[in-house]
């Protein structure tokens, strides 16, 4: 069921959403090659923690980190760790929520560090624009098999796999409440979306083929089957009569 947001519950997620979205301009200034991701998941979660609010990921279905950050060809859901060393060249998808007054924020983003080559350039430019677009054409009443279409078409037609192991969510007083978003979907087809809905749309798209493998030892990461890169971005919407609002925009 989807739950819609009152007035009153709206207020108490653009703050949760603005100190997300914060959250990611920080670890954005903050990551640098040599880096741990253990020490950028401290930056991360000091920094949420700096302006009230507390780690949605963290203990989250027993989740260790603060953020989510996945390097190269993880797609998802990567362990912050001592042993894992940011590199020049390498892209950082670093997925962030926050919890405060009893509402979440969710957003992720992909960073290149230094002398990014062109082939991840192309991908996380794509990605981006993916959700961009998808965002267009979301308000109450679309339905979600043209939000997923929005982000399939778009991406394939640079021949990238778009994951379908893993989708968008409802977000708000839960980290994921219903519905689910696919990053695919056929128009025409699919729950509408309501005036009042909010949630989470992101697009998590590989270099290559759409199939992923959850490592069998931590049970979270979640890497590209063929080993080639992937991307993800991701922001929560509110959703009215005329379009999809941004609540993670961090100004």
């Amino acid at each position: 069921m989807i739950i819609i947001k009152s007035d009153s519950d709206l207020r108490r997620m653009r703050r949760a959403g603005e100190i997300t979205g914060m959250t990611l301009k920080a670890a954005e200034a903050a990551i640098k090659p040599g880096m741990s991701t253990k020490e950028l998941d401290g930056i991360i979660e000091d920094f949420i923690r700096s302006r009230g609010a507390v780690p949605s990921f963290k203990g989250y279905g027993g989740f260790p980190g603060s953020a989510c950050i996945s390097v190269n060809n993880v797609v998802i859901h990567g362990i912050p760790s001592k042993k894992i060393i940011i590199k020049d060249g390498d892209i950082v998808s670093i997925d962030v929520g926050a919890y405060i007054d009893g509402f979440h924020g969710d957003s992720a983003a992909t960073f290149g560090v230094g002398n990014v080559p062109d082939n991840a350039k192309k991908l996380m430019e794509v990605t981006k624009a993916s959700l961009e677009h998808a965002a267009e054409i979301m308000r109450a009443g679309v339905r979600l098999g043209d939000i997923g279409n929005a982000v399939q078409s778009y991406c394939e037609s640079f021949g990238y796999g778009v994951v379908r192991d893993f989708v968008g969510h409802g977000v708000g007083r839960d980290l994921h409440e219903d519905p689910s978003v696919p990053n695919y979907g056929k128009p025409g087809h699919g729950l509408r979306l309501p005036k009042g809905a909010t949630v989470a749309v992101e697009p998590m798209i590989n270099e290559g083929t759409p199939d992923v493998i959850i490592d069998r030892h931590d049970g979270w990461t979640v890497t590209t089957a063929d080993g080639k890169l992937s991307a993800h971005f991701e922001h929560t919407f509110y959703i009215d009569e005329t379009q999809a609002h941004i609540l993670t925009n961090a100004d």
